[in-house]
């Protein structure tokens, strides 16, 4: 008898407009200590199926027919106070965002000895001593130390490793994984997967890893299932379904996976898609009004963004006395530059000091030591107000949460003219409405987006709007934050190619940071190495993937997820 027997599940959301059917006929089977993939594109259905096993499907949401038996005990018909019994003992779940699983007035310490408790016999010594243990197992440094820390002192990778020792805690039978490594690098990545795979192994736990990286499906999983709009269209041992798949959409996406082993022109993207598409149109820029006013490239040459020597200090224990104030150093003397019209990548492990540098460049933070420069200026004092307004304009940022940055009170058409306006970029509001229409439609959305409001737009097209914003500014320097971590493989291709479609067109420079390597070797020209706050390494970004000089640049590579993919994309319209 399997662990997770799941038979004919359908799951509908009704409303005034009629039942929508989120998941149909599905059904799934999990054995002891077996890691089963469950695979797909967004709204496919996947995380719908981990939240109506766990009991927490969002109402009006409900299972409409099917059933769900965990260890041989029904579990789709019972009570909410029954559940809970179930829930965190049975079976656990592992969410995609941290930051909706950890309560930020809580410290990490209150939140895991508590669940702890709650499922263990132990003091609260023992307990803590356990948690500290948890930490550790799943790769936080210094455990003794965090553990005493607020969710919003980690970073967002940091964060994701405190939910999954949260998860552990009671020592569940089976584990929904929904998304577990996307905010992680392949270092804490291969941690975190090694750690579910010895779960497997030595208490015989059974997981459901939902996740978009098939090379995560590729080397984790024992069995994985393909879903497409609500239904499993292939199932079947994991070599045997990536390997040589039968369906036309399974082979589709296995085609649009970025290749690790060689730079292609563009990413290849899913054609198993009903209904048209919207494709990126190249830019008139004599004509256009993205192009109005434009600078031509720098005649100074060399760098458009230069650090020298940057220092970020952040304060990790206050004191009156500054003998015991304490300091975390998350940027430590690094100085590079960013060629004006290149694409420049920052690669490093979930804390490294990467989106520390983001921020810095854009003056969300004041560094603690070392300059900034802009296309020859020094800007790393100046506050924010009329003497950075002009630089301001010139860069933007995209961040990695797009739902997070678009305010969900406002309308597209209001948060894509938010810059405009502020810039005084526009001489009248007809002028404005149209510059806005024009950027949805080249972001791929269309001008009719403008009327609608951020959750009515899956995080792919979330994320358009957020490009669309950074573009309002006809900025010459553009800052991506992990742009496509939370996407799946055929968004984000989508909104990769937009991107270099984009940069090309408009001259821009990009500085583009991700955790994904297979996606830095398409996206860059260079390529830079951080670990502990420090750049450890610059090149060519082939150069960097055929020949890496230094022994972290080695060891990153080493552990990236290997995928055999098609060559040639799959036509399959």
């Amino acid at each position: 008898m399997s662990l997770l027997e799941i038979r004919e599940l359908t799951v509908e959301f009704p409303s005034r407009r009629g039942s929508f059917v989120a998941v149909r006929d599905v059904d799934l089977d999990v054995k002891r200590g077996e890691i089963h993939g469950l695979v797909g594109e967004s709204g496919a259905g996947k995380s719908t199926i981990g939240n109506a096993v766990m009991g927490l499907l969002e109402p009006p949401g409900r299972i409409a027919s099917g059933e769900i038996s965990i260890d041989g005990r029904r579990v789709e018909a019972l009570k909410p106070e029954e559940m809970r019994k179930v829930r965190g003992k049975t079976v656990s779940m592992i969410f995609q965002d941290p930051l909706a699983s950890l309560n930020p007035l809580y410290s990490v310490e209150h939140q895991l000895v508590e669940t702890i408790r709650e499922h263990k016999r132990m003091s609260e010594r023992e307990a803590k001593a356990y948690a500290i243990d948890l930490l550790d197992q799943v790769g936080i440094p210094n455990p003794q130390e965090r553990i005493l820390q607020f969710p919003h002192q980690f970073s967002g990778g940091m964060r994701q490793r405190v939910v999954i020792a949260l998860a552990l805690c009671p020592d569940p039978d089976l584990v929904i994984a929904d998304e577990p490594t996307t905010a992680l690098d392949v270092s804490i990545q291969a941690q975190i997967l090694d750690l579910i795979r010895r779960l497997c192994t030595k208490r015989d736990v059974g997981v459901i890893l939902v996740t978009h990286d098939m090379g995560v499906i590729a080397e984790t999983t024992d069995r994985v299932a393909v879903m497409y709009r609500g239904r499993i269209v292939e199932r079947g041992p994991t070599a045997k379904v990536l390997g040589d798949p039968d369906h036309d959409y399974t082979r589709s996406l296995m085609s649009a996976v970025p290749r690790s082993d060689k730079r292609l022109s563009r990413f290849p993207t899913v054609t198993y898609i009903e209904g048209p598409v919207r494709e990126f149109e190249g830019i008139d820029l004599d004509h256009h009004w993205l192009g109005r006013n434009r600078r031509a490239q720098s005649e100074r040459g060399g760098d458009l963004v230069a650090l020298n020597d940057l220092q970020m200090d952040f304060t990790t224990r206050r004191s009156i006395l500054p003998s015991n104030r304490r300091y975390l150093r998350a940027v430590d003397n690094v100085t590079l530059g960013v060629r004006e019209g290149e694409v420049f990548g920052l690669v490093g492990e979930s804390g490294s000091g990467k989106s520390t540098i983001a921020r810095l460049i854009a003056g969300l933070y004041r560094p603690t030591g070392g300059e900034i420069r802009f296309d020859g200026t020094d800007i790393t004092h100046m506050a924010s107000g009329r003497a950075r307004r002009p630089y301001q304009r010139q860069m933007q940022m995209i961040f990695q949460d797009p739902y997070s940055s678009l305010n969900p009170r406002m309308r597209v058409g209001e948060i894509v003219a938010e810059p405009i306006v502020h810039h005084g970029l526009a001489s009248s509001g007809e002028e404005r409405r149209g510059i806005v229409g024009d950027l949805l439609e080249h972001v791929g959305l269309g001008a009719e987006a403008a009327r609608k409001y951020p959750h009515e737009f899956s995080g792919g097209q979330r994320q358009r709007i957020s490009i669309a914003r950074a573009l309002a500014t006809r900025p010459r320097f553009l800052i991506c934050d992990e742009p496509t971590s939370a996407l799946d493989v055929s968004i984000q291709a989508q909104i990769l190619n937009l991107l270099k479609d984009l940069q090309e067109e408009l001259g821009l420079t990009l500085f583009f940071i991700s955790h994904d390597l297979p996606v830095m070797r398409q996206m860059c020209h260079r390529i830079g190495v951080m670990q502990n706050g420090r750049v450890c390494e610059i090149a060519e970004a082939e150069a960097l993937f055929e020949d890496p000089q230094h022994d972290y640049t080695k060891h990153l590579l080493r552990l990236m997820p290997k995928l055999k993919t098609m060559d040639k994309p799959q036509m399959l319209r």
